[in-house]
Parts: C-alpha cells; structure tokens; sequence
C-alpha cells in the first residue's frame, strides 16, 4: 500500500507531503498505480519550481519521495505554490478513490504548532 501523508501549516496550507510504499498485489499492472502518485509528486515539484520560482526540499527514492517547502512574502507565488501542494493531495485522494485504499491511503497531518 502507498501511505500518502500530508502536512498542514498554521495557515491551513500543505508544507510538506510523502508518499511511501508500494501497491502490491494489484492486477493486471501493479506498478501502474505507484507510477501515477510518482508522476504526481514529481510533477508538483517541478512545477513549484517552474511556476512558483520556488525550491522544494525533496528527496526521491525507491518507494519514497518527500518534498517540503517554505512558503514565499510574496501573495502570489505562495497562491500558486499553495495550490500546487493541494494538487498532489487530490491527485492522490482520487487515484484512491478509483483503485482502493488498500493500495493509497491518504493521511492528513494538521499543524500542532
């Protein structure tokens, strides 16, 4: 199973997420839903490179990838960046939806502060 964990600031935004695991079991092509939440994550951080002018922290490995950003001063690059991280939340949420939680679960982790 893929755990897809997400983690919210004190503004109610996404700062960090990692998606870790794989979907095993899962016939007739069981890496097609682990290809789909990787192509999401790294989508989300290039894009928050190339549309945000921002650097995610991120880490890709075997069965992992983690990204974590700092939100900009600036309104409208955090907006982009803001919807970007929400992104791979949904994107995550429906690939679940379509396939099972068995395979992806996704956790929300709000802020502790």
């Amino acid at each position: 199973m893929i755990r897809a964990s997400f983690h919210f600031d004190s503004q109610g935004r996404i700062e960090s997420f990692r998606m870790e695991g794989h979907a095993r079991r899962w016939r007739p092509w069981p890496d097609l839903i682990c290809a789909g939440v990787s192509a999401i994550a790294q989508t989300v951080i290039g894009s928050l490179g190339e549309l945000a002018g921002l650097e995610a922290d991120y880490s890709l490995e075997p069965g992992r990838i983690a990204c974590s950003i700092v939100y900009p001063d600036d309104r409208e690059k955090a907006a982009i960046a803001a919807t970007l991280m929400e992104s791979a939340r949904i994107g995550c949420i429906q690939i679940g939806d379509s396939y099972g939680e068995k395979f992806v679960t996704v956790v929300d982790e709000p802020y502790k502060g």
